[in-house]
C-alpha cells in the first residue's frame, strides 16, 4: 500500500459546537491538529446549545470537541494532544515565559528607541533605557487588574502587609518611576520613588524566599501569574535600586 493511501485511510470524526455567534476555538484548533496528522475529517456540527447539551448527555461527557479515531474514542482536544504525544500544557505549572517576555520586549523597546533617536544604539544608554521600559511593562501587568496583584503582593511584602493601600499604589508608582527614568525629567521624584519600592521589595522577597523558605507565586507579572517568588522578582527590585543609584550618581545619559 503507497504512503498516500495509507494517509487517506486514517479516519476520525470530531463533533465541535459552530452557533452563529460562537465558533469552538478548541473545536478550530482540534480539526488543525488532525488535519495536520493526515487525517480525513467528518466534521460534524453541534449547532444549537440543545444540541450540545443532548450530545454531552448521550455520550456522558462534560465538554466538547469529542475526537473519534477509526471508531476509538479519544476525548477532547488535550486527549488529542496526548494521542499524539505533544504537550498538553498544565494550567498549574510554574512558568518564567511571561517575564522573559516582558525582558524581550523591553530589549527590542530598548534598541529601537536607540535606533529611532539616532543615539548610542547598544551601550550604557541601551541598558537605562531596557530597565525603565521593563518597569514600565512589568508595572502595565500588574495594572490589568490591581486587586488580584495586590492580593498576591501581600502574601509577601513587608509594607504592603503593614499598610495594604501599598499593593494597590504599588503598580502606579513604578510605572511613574520607569517613565520618568526613560524621559530623565524629574530624576529628584524617581529616584527616591525607585530606591523606595525596590529597597522594600528586595528586602521582601529575600526574607521570604530565602530566610522563610517560603514557597510563593511572584506579583511581578500581576496577579494570575504561575511564575515563581525569588530570582525574578529579586531581579526586578535590584533593577530599580541600581537604577535610581546610576541616576543619583549623575550617570543618566
Amino acid at each position: 500500500m503507497s504512503a498516500s493511501t495509507l494517509k487517506s485511510a486514517n479516519q476520525a470524526v470530531l463533533h465541535r459546537m459552530v452557533l452563529s455567534d460562537h465558533i469552538c476555538p478548541y473545536g478550530l484548533k482540534a480539526r488543525h491538529l488532525l488535519k495536520q496528522n493526515g487525517y480525513e475529517i467528518d466534521d460534524r456540527w453541534l449547532t444549537t446549545r440543545a444540541a450540545q447539551d443532548a450530545f454531552k448527555a448521550e455520550h456522558d461527557v462534560k465538554t466538547t470537541p469529542q475526537i473519534s479515531i477509526e471508531g476509538k474514542r479519544i476525548g477532547g482536544y488535550d486527549d488529542l494532544r496526548r494521542y499524539f504525544g505533544l504537550k498538553v500544557k498544565d494550567p498549574n505549572t510554574t512558568s518564567y515565559t511571561p517575564v522573559l517576555a516582558v525582558f524581550a520586549v523591553a530589549a527590542l523597546i530598548a534598541l529601537a528607541i536607540g535606533w529611532l533617536t539616532g543615539t548610542q544604539f547598544v551601550g550604557i544608554m541601551t541598558v537605562e533605557r531596557f530597565i525603565s521600559v521593563a518597569m514600565m511593562l512589568l508595572a502595565m501587568l500588574k495594572l490589568q487588574d490591581v486587586d488580584r496583584f495586590a492580593t498576591m503582593f501581600l502574601n509577601y511584602d513587608l509594607l504592603a502587609r503593614r499598610y495594604v493601600p501599598y499593593s494597590y499604589i504599588y503598580a502606579f508608582a513604578e510605572l511613574g518611576a520607569g517613565a520618568l527614568m526613560l524621559t530623565g525629567l524629574l530624576p529628584w521624584l524617581a529616584i527616591p520613588i525607585a530606591l523606595f519600592i525596590g529597597g522594600i521589595g528586595t528586602v521582601s522577597v529575600f526574607k521570604a524566599v530565602y530566610i522563610d523558605k517560603r514557597t510563593l507565586k511572584c506579583a511581578c507579572v500581576g496577579g494570575s501569574s504561575n511564575v515563581p517568588l525569588g530570582f525574578v522578582s529579586l531581579t526586578e527590585n535590584v533593577m530599580m535600586v541600581a537604577m535610581a543609584l546610576w541616576m543619583a550618581l549623575g550617570g543618566m545619559g
